[in-house]
């Protein structure tokens, strides 16, 4: 992956699902425009074509081979970049996302080469800053069990446990990665990511 060129900040949140990820993008996002910043939150999958198909094999609707998935994971990323990150970027926008590459890297390797994942996203734009948060597998199992119905593909403990030891990995390959602590109260959370974010109220 490559610096991001662009005045636009971007900043990308991971972590296994039920992490609270999804929960510290969006508070970031509405404090950043609730004072008047330039700022754009989305996410991946995204909400394109492709990235309905992703959703919809991760919701078992459909099945194919982990590889057809990575690509269309890729695909899908790269048309992201193209029709909204990116010009948002050169526009001097901070873009907010709610997973990104590493999403791929670490739970593609459950079943595939990291090596090939790695080279399927290199050429793609790298985050200024990444918050990686830290929730023991069991605790988001916890959390997600009691706001859906239904559980997708990876939502197994552990899967989660695997996937997380992959993100650590990549920690030690990759530049401008926080891990946050995410079992502490959401507030704590949040006030931690604005602190390195040097965001003073």
């Amino acid at each position: 992956m490559f610096k991001n060129p662009y005045p636009g900040k971007f900043i990308v949140f991971e972590g296994i699902d039920g992490s609270g990820k999804s929960t510290q993008a969006g508070l970031l996002f509405h404090y950043l425009k609730e004072r008047k910043k330039r700022v754009h939150s989305t996410s991946e999958p995204t909400q394109y074509l492709i990235g309905g198909l992703i959703k919809s094999w991760l919701a078992k609707d459909w099945q194919s081979t982990p590889d057809c998935l990575q690509l269309l994971f890729a695909a899908d990323r790269a048309y992201h970049l193209d029709k909204e990150i990116i010009p948002l970027l050169k526009k001097g926008v901070t873009v907010v996302c709610d997973r990104y590459s590493l999403s791929t890297l670490a739970y593609g390797a459950l079943e595939l080469d990291l090596d090939w994942l790695i080279t399927l996203n290199q050429n793609f734009i790298a985050p200024d800053v990444t918050f990686l948060l830290n929730t023991p597998p069991k605790i988001c199992l916890e959390r997600m069990q009691k706001e859906r119905f239904f559980l997708n593909l990876f939502e197994e403990e552990k899967k989660l446990k695997k996937i997380w030891q992959n993100y650590q990995r990549l920690t030690k390959k990759y530049k401008n990665i926080y891990t946050i602590n995410g079992e502490k109260s959401i507030e704590e959370v949040s006030k931690e990511i604005k602190k390195i974010l040097k965001i003073k109220n």
